[in-house]
């Protein structure tokens, strides 16, 4: 283990005492806004010390272990010993690391997905359509719900742009922690369904993934600062068809940032949900211009997020997916767009996560 790691558990050691008396003063258990955060904070430091308990227990076996190697009647159990010590210690190791790294409070959040085509016409909005499908199929693995926010399908299929909200089912599921690293450039190699001579085309289309705002967020927009109109729902026909204008538009008149919403019944459902999504369409671009004036220190290796980053290829002839930031090359292309996303997001998160604990020991040794 990492000396800067051994340290850091050992401090968390010392706040879990501190908070188990925070959390009985008169004080604070009067006051809840400050109590739950204190309950949080108090079951992550838990869930921390208990891993490095175990950690330590596991060390002791092992060094007793080691010990009994010097007796021929207990060498064969002691080296079995060994062998599970090893294989449990570096398993803890990797979990403790992963632990001690600071939490993002909106990776808990639900998220909008929003998808829209860019270079190459009819076949960009083709791919929006089937990276669409991508997620809600992955959603779908996972036990979440999808609903389209709102949408502008193409003349040909697929979709000029489209907003998802992805919800979990509860605080563990961490939608947008999950699925923060899709946000970007996606580019598709592959023959066109209206290519006649068999030539593969490049295309392209931005996905941009955004924590959803919390509603006190929501409401705290200004409503002078805002534009709300309204407009008769476009849609595929039969039942969705919205027979009066409830479809709602708002505009952020000071950035120019609209949000829509055409999916609910009614007017009034629109409206709120119009809203969460510019909420969340401002969060995310404060957190980008965030992120780039970092990434003027240091690229991250991740990257900001930001469309203009190309992160992914989806080359159909080779069946082969390329994740760019990490050099993550995958030949399991059908299977992707299915939903089986796991092994890109895994790989993403592992790779975010060593950079930061990298970051962590430097400003350690700092």
């Amino acid at each position: 283990m990492k000396p800067f790691v051994r340290e850091t558990l050992l401090r968390q050691r010392v706040r879990l005492q501190e908070l188990d008396a925070l959390l009985s003063a008169p004080d604070v258990v009067q006051d809840m806004g400050r109590f739950r955060l204190l309950s949080r904070e108090h079951a992550q430091t838990r869930e921390r010390v208990d891993a490095y308990v175990r950690f330590e227990q596991r060390e002791a076996d092992q060094f007793s272990a080691q010990a009994l190697l010097l007796d021929p009647d207990m060498a064969d159990l002691a080296r079995e010993e060994l062998t599970a010590c090893e294989r449990e210690l570096t398993q803890l190791n990797e979990h403790l690391e992963w632990l001690i790294l600071p939490r993002d409070p909106d990776d808990e959040r639900n998220a909008f997905i929003e998808i829209r085509a860019g270079t190459g016409g009819d076949e960009s909005a083709l791919f929006a359509g089937d990276l669409a499908r991508m997620y809600s199929r992955h959603a779908e693995r996972k036990g979440w719900e999808v609903e389209v926010v709102s949408e502008s399908p193409a003349e040909l299929g697929g979709y000029k742009e489209v907003v998802l909200r992805v919800a979990g089912r509860g605080p563990d599921d961490a939608v947008y922690g999950r699925l923060r690293f899709e946000s970007g450039g996606h580019r598709v190699q592959r023959v066109p369904v209206t290519e006649t001579q068999g030539r593969i085309h490049t295309s392209a289309a931005t996905v941009a993934v955004m924590p959803e705002a919390d509603e006190t967020q929501a409401i705290a927009l200004n409503p002078s600062e805002l534009r709300i109109d309204t407009f008769r729902a476009s849609g595929a026909g039969g039942q969705h068809i919205n027979k009066t204008d409830s479809a709602v538009r708002v505009t952020h008149l000071p950035t120019g940032l609209t949000a829509e919403c055409q999916d609910g019944r009614s007017q009034h459902s629109n409206k709120a949900r119009a809203l969460q999504v510019l909420a969340a369409r401002l969060n995310d671009k404060e957190r980008n211009e965030r992120m780039a004036q970092e990434a003027a220190t240091r690229k991250g290796l991740i990257g900001s997020g930001d469309r203009s980053d190309r992160i992914r290829t989806y080359n159909f002839a080779q069946g082969r997916l390329t994740d760019h930031r990490i050099n993550l090359t995958l030949y399991k292309l059908l299977s992707i767009m299915e939903g089986d996303l796991e092994d890109v997001i895994h790989a993403l998160h592992v790779a975010h996560g060593a950079q930061r604990l990298q970051d962590l020991e430097q400003a350690h040794v700092g």
